[in-house]
C-alpha cells in the first residue's frame, strides 16, 4: 500500500501499546502527532531514536507534539524496551503489520546487500486535523526530536 502524502487523512488504527492499554490514532485529534515506524525494540539504531525523543520530550511537549511509536514488536517487548530506557510516549505493538502496511512502510528492505522485508524507518507527521502535514523518510536517529520539530514548524503547525 502507497504511504500517505502530506494531504491525506492519516490511516486511523486502534492498536496496544507497552502498557497494554488501546490506543486509536482518532483519540490523539486535536493535537500534532509524530507517528514514528521502527524496526525493532532494543536495536542499536532504534535505541538511539527512541532516547533522543525522550530526551527532548520536554520541547515536544512544550510544542503540543505527541510521540507515538510504532514496530512490530509486540507488547511484552514494548513494555520491556520502554522499562529499560524509560520511554514514557506510546509505543504501539503491530506484529501482524496492518499499521505499518496501511502506512507503506512495510516492505523490501536491504542490509549488507542482503534482500529482507522489514520496517522502513519513517516518521508521519499529523496535524491537528489529522492530515498528514510531512513524512520524513529515513530520519535521522541522533537528531529526530530536532527535526520533528523544525518540520511542524516550518508547516506552522506549532510556534
Amino acid at each position: 500500500m502507497p504511504a500517505p502524502a502530506p494531504g491525506d487523512l492519516a490511516p486511523d488504527f486502534e492498536a496496544p501499546t507497552q502498557t497494554g492499554e488501546t490506543l486509536s490514532l482518532s483519540s490523539l485529534r486535536g493535537k500534532p502527532v509524530a507517528l514514528y515506524f521502527y524496526p525493532a525494540d532494543d536495536t542499536p539504531g532504534c535505541t538511539i531514536q527512541a532516547c533522543n525523543l525522550r530526551d527532548n520530550e520536554a520541547a515536544l511537549q512544550a510544542a503540543g507534539v505527541t510521540v507515538v511509536g510504532v514496530s512490530p514488536d509486540d507488547v511484552a517487548s514494548h513494555e520491556k524496551f520502554a522499562g529499560k530506557y524509560a520511554l514514557s510516549f506510546p509505543l504501539v505493538a503491530d506484529p501482524d503489520r496492518t499499521i505499518a502496511e496501511a502506512y507503506g512502510t512495510w516492505g523490501e528492505r536491504s542490509l549488507y546487500g542482503r534482500l529482507f522485508l522489514g520496517i522502513k524507518r519513517t516518521t508521519f507527521l499529523i496535524g491537528p486535523d489529522g492530515r498528514v502535514v510531512d513524512v520524513i523518510g529515513r530520519p535521522k536517529v541522533d537528531g529526530h526530536a530536532e527535526e520533528v520539530l523544525a518540520r511542524f514548524r516550518k508547516a506552522g503547525v506549532v510556534a
